[in-house]
């Protein structure tokens, strides 16, 4: 075991000010997510897209071809030719993966410790049905030596006890029966999966077995299931940093470097999803301010009233449009005018600016989300 003098189930790591800094950041955003409340539609629609991005990611790494569109259709029924079978199969064990573990830790509130049971467990998963184009035998250990590029790894018959040492190091490093807080379950979710590769214990799958383990640590947590695919999808799009950062890790025996590098993609990956999140409920807002701005009006003809409303109700927020481009907005809108003359479609306009939902500038014209934004607290100068 000379040459594996990386895998020494010690903590060879620092977390430096920098580090620490990106875990407190993730930490808010995390609160800030858990706190935001979401229509269940919209809750719902966020969950499916992070589980397939989830899927198509960690898959893609290890040279899965299928798109993020051609899993929303496979998840909606959709099936690939014979001969591309097999990828439709692994995006849609990854897919069951993920909401089997959903159910156990969210809806059934059971959680586990990582176990040797528990990986294979998670190597079953991920492996199960896919015959040949799967190098090895679902939830169980190698039996033979393995090369991964240049790297060598562990000779078979010590993978038992090299993943019995794993876990019981895990329990007793990461400290999770005495009640693990959010930085120590990002940490701890992050090593277990760089040692599930290091070890090599499968035959095949083990990138995307530590990957699951990596987020069945992290759900277990408490983090919200709606961004549950942020790492899986950052290695994906940095790929050869990740690759390079792994074995950066391996020769100089020490994950320091790695968890900066992780712990960077996830505070960045979480900001970007508050964001998102954070622009839909503004949305909302802006929608109901908008009917209580045309509660208040008395009208004589109902079709112009809802003419109106309707198309500020269609125009999107922080975009500009000229006239011929508004009354083509949707097809909706687009049926209202079709029978009205410019100079309705202008007094329109000119009646929306009025209620103070609609600016222009120069000749087009933006959603006047301003008037709504300035009546949230400012941030003291």
């Amino acid at each position: 075991m000379d040459r594996h003098k990386h895998i020494s189930f010690r903590k060879d790591w620092e977390i430096d000010n920098e580090c620490a800094y990106m875990l407190g950041e993730c930490g808010a955003y995390v609160s800030a997510l858990t706190d935001i409340p979401l229509k269940p539609e919209y809750r719902d629609k966020m969950l499916r897209i992070s589980l397939i991005k989830g899927a198509q990611a960690t898959t893609a790494i290890e040279g899965n071809t299928l798109s993020q569109e051609e899993i929303e259709k496979l998840d909606e029924g959709w099936k690939l030719p014979p001969s591309k079978e097999y990828l439709e199969i692994e995006v849609k064990n990854i897919l069951g993966a993920f909401n089997e573990l959903l159910r156990e830790i969210v809806v059934n509130g059971t959680v586990r410790i990582v176990t040797p049971d528990l990986i294979k467990e998670f190597h079953k998963m991920i492996g199960q049905n896919l015959g040949a184009h799967f190098d090895a035998i679902p939830g169980k250990f190698r039996d033979d030596n393995r090369v991964v590029g240049t790297y060598l790894a562990p000779d078979y018959n010590y993978v038992p006890e090299l993943i019995d040492k794993l876990c019981e190091w895990l329990k007793r490093e990461f400290h999770y029966s005495d009640g693990q807080n959010f930085h120590t379950s990002v940490l701890q979710a992050i090593i277990t999966h760089v040692y599930i590769e290091w070890i090599h214990p499968f035959g095949d799958g083990n990138g995307r077995t530590g990957r699951l383990l990596e987020f069945y640590v992290l759900l277990r947590t408490g983090l919200p299931n709606i961004v549950s695919h942020i790492l899986s999808n950052f290695y994906n799009q940095t790929r050869q940093e990740y690759y390079r950062q792994l074995d950066q890790a391996r020769k100089k025996s020490n994950l320091t470097g790695f968890l900066k590098y992780a712990v960077q993609g996830f505070r960045d990956g979480l900001r970007e999803n508050l964001s998102v999140i954070q622009e839909s409920q503004f949305i909302i807002f802006w929608q109901n301010y908008i009917y209580e701005a045309f509660s208040d009006i008395k009208y004589t003809k109902r079709e112009a009233f809802k003419r109106k409303r309707d198309l500020i109700l269609d125009m999107p927020i922080n975009q500009e449009f000229d006239v011929d481009q508004i009354i083509d907005l949707t097809p909706g809108v687009a049926r209202k005018y079709a029978n009205v003359n410019r100079a309705t479609v202008l007094r329109d306009l000119k009646e929306l600016q009025d209620l103070n939902l609609l600016s222009k500038v120069g000749r087009k014209y933006t959603a006047n989300t301003k008037i709504l934004k300035d009546m949230m607290p400012s941030k003291k100068a």
